[in-house]
């Protein structure tokens, strides 16, 4: 009988509720982005410029992921890579005079090589000409690097007598004839003046490419060690047991105390320029107005002892729409409470919480920032009726999938103003960390378990790189260092997030079923908040007709919303009505897909 394996997802199996959810710490995204420090320089250094150099930033929110770690993991790596970088310039830097000077022959081949791979680009299909020009130069600089190997082989088994060799000091020999050099280089490269060159100077020059390959090899291995041992699925969610956090100085441990402070509050101290910083993509933002009537049995009620509608304040709505999203986290009826219990569908851990979003500016410190007990009940009591432009109160509902490789966030904001009921509804999406660090430890993977004559090519083939990328990494982490001590960013005024760090770390590319998960909860979240809203003024006495006509159920559980920007419609061959700017919509669904009347569909805006 044949076997299928079948993956493992993590989920409740203890009854019909979720038992809450994971620490954010031990996420499949947090290791992946932790993994990215290690193979992404510049994910890296933007990590390490907005968490470490720039103090005075408070930590924008960190859904299901540990941005401390993640900073962690990225001052390590940098340590690393700066080690490493030092050992390949030492190493030319002392071949230079131990060789009298003929390691400065690989000078232009190594030019060649590094030239080749900017020319082409990162692009997986450049344009030809540019696979034509990097193309000759690769090939050019391959045959120079030869040349110069032939040469100094030349030198140690064809010396004179005196066992030196007349050798210039550019790398030419005395008469260009005898210069295998000329094959390979331009002329004017080859200088007039000469100097006894030793056997034992071609020796130590041909032991350079050797020295530096070896460099190279070791440190991927060390990163390709750290990837499968201290990154790999089984050990990082022992998150006391990780030695990056253990091997940081004093500053990153009170940053680190800070910034899961910031991340996981409910209050969200923001820069005004990019308020939801930190919960991904804004997806068909939505918001709608209706006028509170009384119901006709409501003011009927009115004329006699019993009074008419009730009062209806901000807080009386938010209280009908939380149970009804919370029941997402119910299964739907099963034969048994064991298959019941089987359910893995990720609205089963579904959180909700309030949080009080609060301008940073005017803060007198990072410290300042009201964190501690009671700050976050005193505003909310102060938000949740104040309607402010600055200072507002949301409901927030997230659900995280795919290992928190999908965050789906929906915020919902209620206000009553002037017999007037406003509803927004703002849902953000955080997409898949990028490809390269999902693909971390298929990399690891395959470099250890690669045989040593294909470590060596590996390593051989990125050695030419290596100087450059070297200096690179030194100067990033010099201008890192100097910004850091003549910034003057502690003392500074504290300012908002510039960036998240999950944020940086993702990308669009997203798979069909997890644009379908998020479609889905998101169909699920905001039919709720409506039923919500709905009942909340049914049973405070005011009329709902025109609550349903601009949010009307349609068969497959979507939502017909009606906003200035045109009006949404789920089903394939709908047909969208409407009057002019935010005019009334009038909708036919039949099944499955997601448009907008003004042509825009879905995050690509495709119908």
């Amino acid at each position: 009988m044949t076997h299928t394996y079948v993956p493992q997802q993590s989920g409740p199996q203890d009854g019909p509720r979720a038992a809450g959810p994971r620490h954010p710490g031990a996420s499949e995204a947090t290791r992946l982005l932790c993994a990215g420090t290690y193979l992404d320089p510049a994910y890296r250094d933007a990590v390490i410029d907005e968490l470490y150099v720039h103090e005075e930033r408070l930590a924008a929110p960190s859904l299901g992921c540990d941005a401390a770690r993640v900073l962690a993991h990225a001052l390590r790596a940098r340590r690393i890579e700066l080690a490493w970088a030092a050992a390949v310039l030492l190493l030319w830097i002392v071949s230079v005079p131990l060789s009298s000077g003929l390691t400065l022959l690989y000078l232009l081949p190594v030019l060649l090589l590094s030239l080749a791979t900017f020319v082409r680009g990162r692009a997986a299909r450049p344009p030809w000409y540019r696979r034509a020009a990097g193309w000759l130069l690769r090939w050019y600089g391959r045959l120079s690097a030869l040349g110069v190997a032939v040469a100094l082989l030349a030198m140690v088994f064809g010396g004179d007598d005196s066992g030196g060799s007349a050798y210039d000091s550019s790398g030419g020999f005395p008469g260009p004839s005898d210069n295998p050099l000329t094959l390979f280089l331009p002329a004017g490269l080859l200088g007039q003046g000469t100097i006894a060159a030793q056997p034992l100077h071609a020796w130590l020059a041909l032991a350079l490419p050797a020295l530096l390959a070896w460099a190279v090899g070791a440190q991927h291995g060390q990163i390709a060690r750290v990837l499968t041992t201290e990154l790999s699925r089984s050990r990082f969610p022992d998150a006391a047991a990780d030695p990056a956090e253990r091997a940081e100085g004093a500053r990153f441990q009170r940053l680190r105390h800070r910034i899961r402070t910031e991340q996981h509050g409910p209050l969200v101290m923001y820069r005004a320029a990019d308020p939801f910083c930190g919960a991904g993509t804004p997806y068909e933002t939505w918001s709608l107005s209706v006028e509170l009537r009384p119901r006709k049995d409501a003011a009927a009620a009115a004329d006699g002892d019993a009074g008419g509608p009730l009062p209806l304040d901000n807080d009386t709505v938010l209280r009908r729409i939380i149970p009804l999203v919370a029941a997402l986290r119910e299964p739907s009826a099963h034969g048994s409470p064991q298959a019941a219990a089987a359910v893995r569908d990720r609205l089963r851990e579904l959180e909700i919480d309030e949080c009080v979003f609060l301008p940073v500016a005017g803060l007198p410190s990072r410290a300042a920032a009201p964190y501690g007990p009671g700050g976050f009940e005193e505003h909310r009591a102060g938000a949740v009726e104040e309607g402010g432009e600055t200072r507002r109160h949301f409901l927030r509902v997230r659900v995280g999938g795919w290992g928190e490789g999908i965050v789906t966030t929906v915020f919902v904001r209620v206000h009553t103003q002037g017999n007037m009921l406003m509803l927004e509804v703002a849902p953000h999406v955080l997409w898949p960390v990028r490809a390269l660090y999902r693909e971390a430890d298929r990399i690891a993977h395959r470099y250890r378990h690669n045989n040593p004559f294909g470590k060596a090519v590996w390593a051989l083939a990125r050695t030419p790189r290596s100087a450059g990328r070297a200096v690179v990494s030194l100067w990033r982490g010099f201008v890192s260092t100097w910004g850091m001590l003549t910034g003057g960013h502690r003392g500074a005024l504290p300012d908002g997030p510039a960036a998240s760090v999950r944020e940086l770390g993702s990308d669009g590319d997203a798979s069909l079923f997890q644009e379908m998960d998020v479609t889905r909860y998101l169909k699920s979240i905001q039919d709720r908040v409506a039923s919500g809203v709905r009942l909340a003024l049914h049973e405070a006495g005011w009329q709902t007709d025109e609550f349903e006509q601009r949010i009307v159920n349609v068969g497959n559980g979507g939502v017909f919303i009606e906003s200035a920007h045109g009006a949404v419609g789920i089903g394939d061959h709908n047909t969208i009505t409407g009057n002019g700017f935010g005019g009334g919509g009038t909708i036919v669904p039949e099944a499955g897909a997601y448009g907008t009347a003004d042509g825009r569909g879905g995050r690509d805006g495709k119908l």
